[in-house]
């Protein structure tokens, strides 16, 4: 049998240090309660998940106190990923929040600040199961439109579509979304629509009739008048107003 990693005497050897330093890893019950804050969309999530991120508390896992707390934080996130997703965040989004955070966490140069972007991920993570919070509040044919919007953002969306993944009759679940969300489908659409746009003009170096196309907009006038009206900005306007760079790169 191959010789393992660690043995036996490293383990007793660190018990011992732990012994003697009056060390114990946080208590699984307390360690657990920040990441089901979070889960339920509980705003002290970030208050409970901020003083538990201590290395006093979480453990040694290097000698180099910047790398501890990188190490930390790749586990911390890890769980908070995986009690979102269990709390109805969408997979996709919440991976690639947890890769974009440990993506910027790699450049960090002081404990500090990864100290500070360990918040920042709680607040982001936080917004995001309010807004799953919110959603939930929308039958699960509703809730399950607004799922498959999401996903198809770039493709043309049918109410067919839409009725064919719900299994209701298309009259009746117009009837339906509007009731619930106040907006037709139409309309929500558009909005997501516009959001996403507002992101890619913010944060990529996509022309903006390649971010109508993308978008599925029928075309570049229906993008910009429909932009327009939802910002009071022609996506022009709005790149150069708000964009801060391009921290995406379009592909040549």
């Amino acid at each position: 049998m191959a010789e393992r990693a660690i043995g036996e005497n490293q383990l007793f050897y660190m018990e011992f240090i732990h012994r003697e330093n009056q060390f114990r890893h946080m208590a699984r019950d307390k360690d657990k309660l920040q990441y089901e804050l979070l889960r339920d969309a509980n705003p002290q999530a970030v208050e409970e998940g901020v003083r538990a991120f201590q290395a006093h508390l979480q453990g040694h896992l290097s000698d180099d106190p910047l790398r501890n707390y990188k190490y930390l934080f790749v586990a911390n996130i890890a769980l908070c990923c995986r009690y979102c997703m269990e709390g109805g965040l969408g997979e996709e989004r919440a991976y690639n929040i947890s890769d974009l955070y440990i993506q910027k966490m790699d450049k960090l140069e002081t404990e500090q600040q990864v100290i500070d972007l360990h918040r920042d991920m709680l607040e982001f993570y936080l917004e995001e199961m309010t807004a799953v919070k919110k959603q939930r509040i929308c039958s699960r044919p509703v809730a399950a439109c607004m799922d498959y919007i999401y996903d198809h953002l770039y493709e043309q969306i049918r109410l067919s579509d839409l009725a064919a993944q719900v299994g209701l009759n298309e009259s009746y679940l117009s009837v339906l979304f509007k009731k619930e969300t106040g907006v037709s489908i139409s309309d929500y659409v558009r909005q997501r629509r516009v959001e996403a746009a507002e992101g890619m003009l913010r944060y990529s170096d996509y022309s903006c009739s390649d971010i109508g196309n993308f978008l599925a907009f029928c075309s570049q006038s229906h993008f910009i008048s429909v932009f327009r009206k939802a910002t009071g900005l022609t996506p022009r306007q709005y790149r150069a107003r708000y964009g801060s760079g391009a921290h995406l790169t379009a592909p040549e």
